[in-house]
């Protein structure tokens, strides 16, 4: 299955948002071996590497599973189909910790932190407003009064 360009898009920008967590967990690492809190040597950029493909790459399924699901006409088969992706991610994920856990040439925390950049991407790019355009204000008046109650504008409600 190919990705939509839109899918393209996303991972591009999560993958160049994990590069720069990247760089900062890096500095931070460095900065902190200076000042007598762990060793800094090549364990670092080979967690960090190794936890940003994991990354990129959970993501990237991610896309894929959506793209598919979407073609899924029932909704428990869709649901299912999710929820087993997101399980496997998951699963794929925790066996990465391990893999830093039991391998010496690993740093632990460069290589479990990246798993976390993807969600502080989004997170960045949602509070700067370039992930999602804002909705438009609700007109009122072209509020149809036999609309149901959840639909329609409370007292209230501009």
């Amino acid at each position: 299955m190919k990705l939509q360009p839109a899918s393209k898009k996303e991972i591009k920008r999560i993958a160049t948002g994990v590069a720069v967590c990247d760089v900062l967990m890096i500095a931070a690492l460095f900065v902190l071996s200076l000042l007598g809190v762990g060793t800094f040597n090549y364990r670092v950029f080979v967690g960090a590497l190794g936890g940003s493909v994991i990354a990129v790459v959970n993501f990237t399924v991610m896309c894929l599973t959506i793209q598919k699901a979407t073609n899924i006409e029932e909704k428990k088969q869709m649901k299912a189909f999710i929820q087993g992706s997101y399980n496997g991610r998951l699963l794929l994920q925790a066996g990465w910790v391990v893999v830093c856990f039991l391998v010496s040439h690993i740093h632990l925390l460069a290589g479990a932190a990246p798993l976390l950049f993807p969600n502080l991407v989004i997170y960045y790019l949602n509070a700067r407003g370039k992930l999602m355009p804002p909705d438009p204000p609700r007109d009122p008046s072209k509020v149809i009064a036999d609309e149901d109650e959840d639909e329609a504008l409370g007292p209230f409600e501009i």
